[in-house]
Parts: structure tokens; sequence; C-alpha cells
């Protein structure tokens, strides 16, 4: 509350006694600017006639400074042309002296509703809204669950177990994790278990001493020493050997590393992040897979959903990818046919991320030109450009006994976009790049056709 009239400040306090606020006061402008600047309140009261400075100095400070704060002008001006310019200045409300208790709460009420919905709306901007967070790229709903276990995971210490298709970014995954997580300063240590062989597998995590074995001509430390006090990232840790896995087990236990041909163990401080493509769980029931190791293993879960599950987010990373490429390969793309984009929409991606970026890469290296044609795209997807749709429903079909022979048009056209849909298996975002419409636009026509047939 911004008054110089302290028997008005009384009364404007007693008029909020009974409010859920902690209520400042000051008397001046200069005291006003200095509280501002020690914390934005969540409103302002604000007298425009102060004895050192006019009221809307404050108002614009506010505002310019983009402080999250509602401001309320109170002023004896009863004058319409003060009132207009305080709003265009961008106070919340004005009222005039003398104010009514009621009118003072109705309109403060509101204020500090309508500042807990703006922090609510940033909140699912921040939250839900990212199109990018950590090395991924994607906007989809399934990828923001993504998002949130890495934030929530990142600063504890407990095993995180990653699951998904080859290609959908496990080890991007496990990079945002370590980056994310206190320990970002740190090495992470990056261990592919079905591209080392079996024989080598133990030295590669522990390390030996020299002598070890036949061509340990000196001593090597392993990843797990390597990562002393950062993370080791096992890949595709369900393609470990059985026997290693029990030794593996025994490390996840205890922080103990004993290289191999030592003769005692040493601790080091490491964050286990693993992945695999495999359900882990069945590679259990098939025997694969000690049972205790993924109990001890499995303890936060993060699943990578498939490219084909994340809606739009093709495009968004088909845009990203030819963008960097081009500038990697010195060559002039930045756009996609709409035919091109209708394909990648379309296309059900077994390869996932990986495989559009190769697809991309591959246009990128062999064409030229400012737009990704039909004729560039290599197979399969050249395939599925070139490929007859299938052919529409009969309209008859959709007819009854007695009507027109001439329909409504929205009726038409909501037949052909619910067709769309049907046929991409229920994915809009699919069936909008195949009709070339945004999926904004399908939402709001279906919202439209809903209200039609209830009117």
């Amino acid at each position: 509350m911004i008054e110089d009239s302290l028997d008005l400040a009384w009364l404007y306090r007693r008029y909020l006694q009974d409010e859920p606020i902690t209520l400042e006061h000051a008397t001046t402008g200069a005291e006003a600017l200095a509280a501002l600047e020690a914390g934005p309140p969540a409103a302002v009261l604000l007298d425009l006639g102060l004895p050192d400075m006019d009221g809307r100095e404050i108002l614009q400070r506010i505002v310019e400074s983009g402080l999250p704060t509602s401001v309320l002008v109170i002023t004896v001006q009863d004058d319409v042309d003060v009132a207009v310019a305080a709003m265009r200045d961008g106070a919340y409300d004005f009222m005039s002296k003398p104010i009514q208790p009621e009118r003072l709460l109705t309109s403060l009420r509101h204020a500090l509703e309508r500042q807990r919905l703006s922090h609510m709306v940033d909140s699912y901007r921040r939250d839900f809204a990212r199109d990018r967070f950590a090395g991924f790229i994607g906007a989809a709903l399934p990828m923001q669950a993504v998002y949130r276990i890495i934030e929530s995971a990142a600063h504890s210490s407990a095993t995180v177990f990653i699951t998904g298709e080859s290609g959908t970014g496990k080890e991007v995954c496990a990079q945002a994790i370590h980056s994310c997580s206190p320990r970002a300063d740190k090495p992470l240590i990056a261990l592919n278990c079905g591209a080392i062989p079996r024989d080598l597998m133990e030295s590669e995590i522990f390390g030996h001493v020299k002598g070890a074995f036949t061509g340990a001509v000196q001593a090597r430390a392993g990843a797990a020493r390597l990562a002393n006090g950062g993370t080791l990232f096992l890949d595709e840790v369900c393609e470990m050997d059985i026997g290693l896995q029990a030794k593996l087990l025994r490390f996840a236990q205890s922080s103990l590393i004993r290289p191999v041909g030592a003769d005692r163990a040493e601790r080091v401080d490491v964050r286990l992040i693993c992945a695999s493509n495999r359900d882990p769980l069945q590679a259990v029931e098939t025997g694969r897979f000690r049972e205790d190791l993924y109990y001890r293993l499995h303890v936060i879960p993060v699943h990578l959903p498939p490219l084909r599950e994340r809606d739009d987010d093709v495009l968004l990373l088909a845009r990203e990818f030819l963008t960097a490429f081009a500038a990697e390969e010195g060559k002039a793309f930045a756009t996609f046919a709409p035919a091109v984009e209708a394909v990648l929409a379309a296309y059900s991606w077994p390869g996932n991320v990986r495989q559009l970026q190769n697809v991309l890469r591959n246009i990128v290296v062999l064409h030229s030109g400012a737009e990704v044609t039909v004729e560039m795209l290599p197979p399969p997807l050249a395939a599925v450009a070139t490929a007859e749709p299938p052919p529409p429903a009969c309209g008859g079909s959709r007819d009854h006994p007695g009507s027109p022979l001439v329909r409504p048009l929205w009726l038409a056209e909501r037949d052909v976009i619910e067709e769309a849909i049907a046929r991409c298996g229920g994915n809009v975002g699919k069936a909008a790049a195949l009709l070339q419409i945004n999926p904004s636009t399908i939402y709001r026509k279906r919202t439209a056709w809903t209200q039609r047939a209830g009117g």
C-alpha cells in the first residue's frame, strides 16, 4: 500500500484485516521504490498524489520492469481521463476516494486471483509447453513427461534405468540427467555393453593392473574410476554377460571396484545410469538378466516414447535437422514441400530419431535446392510418397433414406477430417499433415461441430 495519508492507510488496513495477505505500507514514492526492489508484491494499492513524485512514475517503473504485480490505482481525482490514462499505462483497476470496503475487497481479490492464474499459466508453459530441453527437441505430451522425470531425478543419486526403442535418444537422456545434476562438472563416462567383447568388458568397467592378462602391458583405469565423482552410463546393459552381472551388482551395492588382477578393492563415488532397448523385466523372465540386479538398477525408470507416438515432433525435429545439416554442408535447404511434410508425418519411423537424422542427412548431402521435394526422398519414404492413397469411403453410405442429395458443407468437411483421423489411427497430428492444415484447426473445428450438433 502506497499512501501518504496515515488516516486513510489505517482505514484501508482495517478493511483488509481479515484477508489472508501480508500488507506493507509506504508513505512516499522513494520508500515504495525501495520496497519494490527488495521484492515485487502480488499487488500494489497506489495513491497517485504522493508528496515526492507522481504515482504514475511508480506504475511506469513496475510495467517497464516487467514485475509480476497487479496495480490498483487510488486517487481523489474523479476524472475519467486520469482513469483511462492509468489503465492504458498498465493499471489493473482504478478506484476513486472515498473507497467503499466492498469495492476495495472485490478489486483486490480479483487482482490476486489474476496473479494466481497467471502463475499457473506460466508454470504450465514452463512444464508442459517446452519444445526443447537439455539436448532434447520435442513438444509432444509424452516428452513433457520425460522432461519432468529428468528434472526430478537429476538432483538425486538414485540409479536411473532408461528404456526405449533403438534411436529414441537414450544417451541424450543420460546426458540430460547428468547435465542437470550436481555432478554436471564431473565426468560422464559412457559404455555400450553390447558393442564390447565379453572378455574385455570387465576390464572396460573396472580397469586392470599391469600383467593381469596377456597384452596388459600397463595398468589401465576402467570407466568406473574415470567417472569418479560423476556419472557412469551403461548402455544396452541387458546385453552384459550374466557372469559379469554379479560383479556389477556388487559394485552397485558397495561402490567398490576391484580392477582385474588387483588384490584389493577401492571405493568410487559414481552415479549409475543404465539403458536398454529391451524390456528388462522380460529379460529377467528369460534368464538373460539377473533379477537381483534388475531391482538394484531399476530405481527410477524413464521410458522414451517412439517417434511415431510423438505427434508433430517429427516435423519439429525434421526442420531442426534440415537447418543444422544444411549449414554443415553449405547447402541452401530451408523448407519442406507440403507433400514431403505429409510423408514425414505419416511414416512410422521404425528407426526413430536416428533414422530421421539419417534421412535428412542423405537428402542434404545428395541434393541441392532451397526446398526438399518428394523426388529427393530416399527409400523407404519414396515408396510411401508414391503409394496410391486408399479410396475414400463412399459418401452414400452416410446418407439416410430421404436425405437431400446435397449435404451441408460443414458435414462433408467433418466426414473428410474424421476419416483422415481414423486412417491415421487417431493421430490428429498425422491427419493434419496429410490434410495440409494445422492440428489446431482440427481441434477448433471439432469443438464447433460439437456445439453445432448440440444446437
